[in-house]
């Protein structure tokens, strides 16, 4: 007579019970179980519906032998605590990510990494394998992290174009150029003469190109005066900027910050100092966030698609992790200038 033990293995559920139930091969259980996202989202819930109805429980021993797999990824951004909480395209481009990763069996992990000490403890999480994959934001400058990671074996995409690109590493990003220059040409074409802009960081691609596209959109036009205060994305800079162009030029007519919230600022600035928005400055901002649409005046903002730059990072990531020697292009997506009272 066998033993319990041998009786409870005996009903154990097999695979082939499970793919009966749910509708599908063999195989497409037995990817699902060790972890493949080469598996529609409709094909498994069948299968996770059908594991959960007859109870079937995998070896994850034996899986992990197999794939060598964590189930986990990790989320890197290159910022303070204090900026990752308060920036809110940060905020939308998780969101997308956790957005696309849940059809996935991967589970995102968050780290900070703006000091060299995270950045040592993100490469010795990879290099002792405990991630499949890691998914980098808002790096500045030459920034050794990501080459370090892919150097080790890992996959690895970032979001936004880096200063200097790497080999194999592709990144997400929105057509920051063309957005800025949309935004300064709708100024010109308001009739506004005397136009500023505040810039994003200057380490970072996203601060050159839109710097690039106000120049860009001013390029040959007579009789416009130009004005540059550099910014760092937050408010209390864009505040700052604000202050520093109107000591500049008193008659400025107009200004192009390069994130909402540096606008936000701007527009604090001016109230302070009389100027009405928008009879006196026109105020045009980047992202279109919840900010854009809770200024007063509302603000004139280009929309980057911040959620579809989270779900199309996540989709290079999952790529990467599933093919490791495919080549992939980067994704550049489209703005859109938003127009409101504030232009």
């Amino acid at each position: 007579m066998p033993g319990p033990g041998r009786a409870r293995a005996a009903r154990r559920p097999t695979l082939e019970q499970v793919a009966a139930e749910a509708g599908v091969s063999r195989g497409t259980v037995s990817r699902v179980v060790n972890g493949s996202l080469e598996v529609s989202a409709k094909t498994l819930r069948l299968v996770q519906d059908a594991i959960d109805k007859l109870g079937y429980v995998p070896n994850q021993a034996a899986r992990s032998l197999v794939t060598r797999r964590t189930d986990t990824v990790l989320l890197v951004v290159s910022e303070s605590e204090a900026r990752v909480f308060t920036e809110p395209f940060l905020g939308g481009l998780v969101r997308g990510l956790s957005q696309e990763l849940a059809t996935t069996p991967l589970q995102l992990n968050l780290m900070m990494a703006s000091t060299a000490r995270q950045h040592e403890r993100v490469e010795q999480l990879v290099r002792h394998g405990h991630v499949d994959g890691v998914a980098l934001i808002s790096l500045h400058g030459d920034d050794p992290l990501p080459r370090n990671l892919a150097a080790a074996g890992a996959p690895v995409v970032v979001n936004g174009r880096p200063v200097i690109e790497i080999p194999g590493v592709p990144y997400v990003d929105a057509d920051n150029l063309a957005g800025a220059r949309a935004a300064t040409e709708y100024l010109y074409r308001q009739g506004r003469r005397r136009i500023a802009t505040i810039t994003g960081p200057q380490d970072m691609c996203a601060g050159i190109d839109r710097l690039a596209g106000f120049r860009a959109a001013l390029k040959g036009r007579r009789g416009v005066t130009r004005l540059v205060a550099q910014g760092d994305f937050g408010q209390a800079d864009g505040e700052r900027a604000m202050r520093e162009l109107l000591a500049e030029d008193p008659r400025l007519d107009a200004v192009f910050a390069a994130s909402d919230l540096m606008a936000a600022g701007a527009l604090r600035a001016l109230r302070a100092a009389g100027r009405g928005v928008p009879d006196d400055v026109a105020v045009v901002g980047f992202d279109d966030s919840d900010v854009a649409r809770n200024t007063d005046p509302a603000l004139t903002s280009v929309r980057q698609p911040v959620q579809q730059m989270g779900r199309e990072l996540a989709r290079l990531l999952i790529s990467r992790i599933s093919r490791p020697d495919q080549e992939l292009a980067p994704v550049i997506l489209p703005t859109e200038l938003l127009c409101r009272e504030s232009a």
